[in-house]
């Protein structure tokens, strides 16, 4: 397949689209995972080592998603489904475990457990890109997905949603504390609300997901 036919399949194929860029969004998530394991290891913090733990176990979520689409290629319908549903059920429980164990860098967070080592542009910069991720990641969770019913397709979608809500996570506690907010307790209780609340969010995401999986019965 040349690149014009890549191009024209990506912009027409929705599960095409969303499997090539969930492969993308695989590959920057193991660099995300390194890069806070580096940080972790220079710094001493159990929070960027915590983070770096998420971002691994989220990276197999999205490799097992991935690798079982792969693996039933060619297969007749009947056993490709089959594979999938088992697949999604595994994935959505996993999925749901990891985010409640994201419960331990989010309190480590809120408490400024975190050293950031950034300048305001960095961070402005940082919450452009964080904004559109999250914007494109609800168009794609609450409207295209409805395009598809593969259902590794559809858990694809929810991980791309939960990963932009954790950098949102992430983003809220690095603008804090490059304008001084490590020296202001104040913004402790605002801090604990938003991000218990945004974790909130991510753990019903994980817990529909689940509930889905289990109604796809074989």
């Amino acid at each position: 397949m040349d690149r014009r036919a890549i191009w024209e399949k990506w912009k027409t194929d929705y599960d095409f689209k969303t499997l090539t860029g969930s492969g993308w969004s695989l590959a920057v998530t193991l660099v995300f995972a390194l890069y806070h394991g580096y940080l972790g290891i220079a710094h001493h913090s159990g929070w960027y080592g915590s983070v770096c733990v998420y971002y691994l176990m989220l990276a197999a979520v999205r490799f097992v998603l991935l690798d079982t689409e792969r693996r039933v290629l060619g297969k007749p319908e009947k056993n490709a489904d089959a594979s999938r549903r088992r697949t999604y059920r595994v994935a959505a429980g996993l999925l749901l475990v990891l985010n409640l164990a994201l419960v331990a860098p989010v309190t480590l967070m809120v408490l400024q457990q975190r050293v950031v080592d950034m300048s305001l542009i960095p961070a402005i910069a940082m919450a452009a890109y964080t904004t559109y991720r999250v914007t494109m990641a609800s168009i794609n969770q609450w409207k295209k997905r409805k395009r598809s019913e593969n259902p590794l397709v559809k858990l694809l979608r929810s991980v791309n949603l939960i990963d932009a809500l954790v950098a949102v996570l992430t983003l809220q506690n690095t603008l804090i504390m490059v304008n001084g907010g490590d020296a202001d307790r104040s913004l402790l209780p605002v801090t604990a609300a938003s991000s218990f609340f945004i974790w909130g969010g991510i753990v019903v995401l994980s817990v529909l997901s689940l509930a889905d999986s289990l109604k796809r019965r074989e």
